[in-house]
C-alpha cells in the first residue's frame, strides 16, 4: 500500500508515487495470472490444457499461448464459456477477454 505521511513533511516526489502505485498494480496483476494458472486445468480441462497454456494478464485481458491455429479456431467458440468458468473459480471477475495466440 502507500505509505501514509504525516503533515508538514518534506514533499514526496511524484516519481516515487508513481513507482509505488506501479509496484502495487504489478503485483495485483501477478497474483491474478497466478491465480488463473492454479484453477486453468481443471477449469478448461485436460484436452484444453494440453494444448493452451496462460501466458500475460494485462489488465482484465488474458493473453493464452496454444499450440496450433486449429486450436485457436476452437476456443474462440468456447472463450465466453472459459471466462465464465474462470471468474467462477476465482470468486470474483477478473477475466474480461482472452486473446489467443500461437506459442509455448
Amino acid at each position: 500500500m502507500v505509505e501514509q505521511r504525516e503533515k508538514n513533511q518534506e514533499p514526496i516526489h511524484i516519481g516515487n508515487v508513481l513507482n509505488n502505485l506501479l509496484r502495487v498494480l504489478h503485483e495485483k496483476a501477478n497474483g491474478d495470472l497466478a491465480l488463473i494458472w492454479r484453477y486453468w486445468d481443471e477449469t478448461v480441462g485436460e484436452t484444453i490444457a494440453q494444448n493452451a497454456r496462460p501466458a500475460v494478464f494485462k489488465g482484465r485481458l488474458l493473453y493464452v499461448n496454444v499450440t496450433s491455429s486449429p486450436w485457436i479456431h476452437q476456443l474462440q467458440f468456447l472463450k465466453q464459456d472459459i471466462i465464465s468458468k474462470l471468474n467462477m473459480a476465482l470468486e470474483h471477475n477478473v477475466v474480461d477477454d482472452i486473446k489467443f495466440k500461437i506459442g509455448v
